[in-house]
């Protein structure tokens, strides 16, 4: 009980830094939201708390043998197995991986974890304001720059229609002449045919017009339109 006053600052600066990241990831409505973060630092920093903190730990050494702690094994264990659950928020659809970025974000808040577990708050509190500007600051610089958005686009017309197809590739070919088609199967007991393409357009307002397009192009039974964002 003696030595949890050295511990709450080290768990305070963890949640805080959990809580800042998060926040963010939160409000993007991502999977790994403001909880999450919050639970992988402080995770972190209880570890890292109890790996430098060896010497308190009750057990009995060997007679005549001298033990040496090692606390950075601690923090590879925990940068490694934080690799597991940022696995799982990442996804491959279509042509397209999403949830890299809020992988990245859970893997550098274990970090974070670790550096306040350790009593490194200077550096941690610094790569907390560094990480929420990446994930926020940046953010809007990027909205001023011109955006393309990447589209995973499935597109299903008739197949006893022959000309559906070429009209779909020319519909597609003039919003983007670099294209890439992908996966074509067979639906609905072979009466239709779906193709996946990926493509590069120039904002929302392109997926707009896309989608408006398609609705127009005879032959076509459905579509659907997922734009990338991480």
């Amino acid at each position: 009980m003696s030595d949890l006053p050295g511990f709450t600052l080290p768990l305070l600066a963890s949640i805080i830094a959990g809580g800042v990241i998060g926040f963010e990831r939160e409000w993007r409505g991502r999977a790994a939201g403001f909880r999450t973060h919050i639970l992988v630092c402080l995770a972190s920093c209880l570890l890292m708390e109890a790996a430098v903190s060896q010497g308190a730990w009750r057990f009995l050494p060997i007679s005549g043998s001298e033990i040496v702690s090692d606390p950075t094994r601690m923090a590879h264990g925990v940068l490694t197995g934080i690799g597991f659950l940022c696995a799982g928020v990442i996804f491959r659809q279509g042509f397209s991986v999403h949830g890299l970025t809020t992988a990245a974000s859970l893997w550098i808040t274990s970090a974070l974890g670790v550096l306040f577990g350790v009593g490194l708050y200077t550096l941690g509190a610094v790569g907390t304001v560094l990480t929420a500007a990446v994930l926020v600051a940046l953010r809007l610089v990027s909205k001023r720059m011109p955006q393309i958005t990447i589209v995973d686009a499935d597109v299903v017309w008739r197949r006893g229609d022959p000309e559906a197809e070429g009209r779909v590739h020319a519909a597609l070919g003039e919003i983007d002449g670099t294209r890439r088609g992908g996966k074509i199967e067979l639906i609905d007991g072979g009466a239709a045919v779906r193709q996946r393409f990926r493509l590069a357009l120039q904002g929302e307002p392109a997926v707009r017009a896309l989608s408006g397009r398609l609705q127009t192009i005879e032959g076509v039974t459905g579509y659907s339109l997922d734009p990338r964002d991480d």
